[in-house]
């Protein structure tokens, strides 16, 4: 189940699409969205309007102030969201 006050960004995946740890690459238009559980940040995504959420490989962190979500999934976004390749 994800936290539906989980910042979340609509993306195009760059060449190569987007690694994740539970099916491999991602491509094409995605949703991107960082969870926080306790002190850790996990950056997950979807395709476009599909159930399934995905872990994006290296991206987990621990952050000592939760406030810290929002600027994690900027950084995510920035890196993922390359809709001009």
């Amino acid at each position: 189940m994800t936290d539906e006050s989980a910042p979340t960004t609509d993306i195009t995946a760059g060449p190569g699409g987007v690694m994740t740890d539970d099916v491999g690459v991602i491509t094409g238009d995605l949703t991107v969205r960082t969870e926080l559980t306790g002190d850790k940040a996990t950056v997950r995504v979807q395709y476009k309007d599909a159930d399934e959420w995905y872990t994006v490989t290296g991206a987990t962190a621990t952050l000592h102030d939760p406030a810290d979500v929002a600027a994690v999934h900027a950084v995510a976004v920035g890196i993922l969201n390359r809709p001009e390749g």
